[in-house]
């Protein structure tokens, strides 16, 4: 199944075929937003942020080394160095930042700060890419500030409640940071290797940074808890289908409709969130989360324009 996800790829080299890229965006980020609700299923059952991420990172770097085996290493010193720097900003610094951001600060306060990235992106891919510069990007701002509005209301139900300046605050927006920059680097090397190939490296280079936060952010391995029956499929679903496959996914969407517009769809997530929790959880879908998801598909709407 996975081979032939891979194989399908190949139709979306054609130029023509860019709606399928917007079409596949939304899939990933669809599935990015129910790895929340995934997560904290797997925290409720005894494992540990920094052991999620190991568990999770494993299953994705086995699965990928499949797809792309043959080649080790780069074109160059200077594009391996951007492949660590991937791995980092797009692995482990970004998740060990916001998860421990959730141990420091609430919920709503991560979402809603990590809702910045899009922003961030934005801004980023236009100062440094000039096929970023759209001829209005006043109406690229103002779509993503419309989205990032939706994005309070659904996380925050109506509730902002910021004290800026904790450290959960600020590890939070350490990690928005984080993957602005890994869009960065996804969209320069992007033009000289294939998504797998740069998927598989992040995976690899973002295992290996890890042990660098461990003696700060201690992981105790619960291996019993891998046979429990609610925790083995939450982590094959967050290694191979949240982790594998949507990482290598979006670094194909990236290539093809820019950094900017691609990232702009992660106003998307916390629609699939709070959908997959009240489906999982139970938690309750209020007329103030319809209102903010309506702001969200508008504002993505003015970006994505052409």
């Amino acid at each position: 199944m996975l081979s032939s996800f891979f194989s399908f790829s190949a139709i979306f080299s054609m130029k023509q075929n860019s709606f399928l890229y917007h079409l596949l965006a939304v899939f990933v980020v669809a599935i990015w937003g129910t790895t929340f609700v995934a997560t904290k299923v797997l925290i409720q059952n005894g494992l540990n942020p920094t052991e999620i991420f190991v568990y999770r990172f494993v299953l994705a770097y086995a699965c990928i080394v499949f797809m792309a085996p043959k080649r080790m290493w780069s074109n160059s010193f200077a594009d391996e160095a951007k492949l660590m720097l991937a791995g980092i900003t797009g692995g482990s610094l970004y998740f060990i930042t916001e998860n421990t951001a959730l141990g420091l600060t609430t919920a709503s306060n991560v979402a809603m700060l990590i809702a910045i990235t899009p922003l961030l992106t934005t801004l980023l891919g236009m100062a440094v890419f000039s096929s970023e510069r759209s001829k209005k990007p006043e109406r690229i701002i103002l779509g993503s500030v419309i989205a990032l509005i939706g994005v309070f209301i659904v996380i925050g139900n109506g509730r902002i409640n910021l004290n800026f300046g904790s450290l959960g605050d600020l590890l939070t927006l350490c990690a928005a940071l984080s993957w602005a920059v890994y869009s960065l680097l996804v969209k320069n090397l992007a033009k000289h290797y294939s998504g797998t190939f740069i998927s598989r490296k992040v995976f690899g280079y973002g295992l290996l940074s890890i042990a660098v936060y461990i003696p700060f952010f201690p992981a105790h391995f619960h291996l019993e808890q891998l046979l429990l029956p609610h925790v083995w499929p939450t982590l094959l679903y967050l290694g191979v289908i949240a982790s594998m496959v949507c990482f290598t996914a979006w670094n194909l969407v990236v290539n093809n409709i820019g950094m900017v517009k691609a990232t702009n769809y992660i106003n998307i997530n916390p629609i699939a969130t709070f959908v997959s929790a009240y489906l999982v959880l139970g938690e309750r879908i209020t007329l103030l989360s319809l209102v903010g998801a309506a702001c969200i598909l508008v504002g993505v709407y003015l970006a994505e324009k052409k």
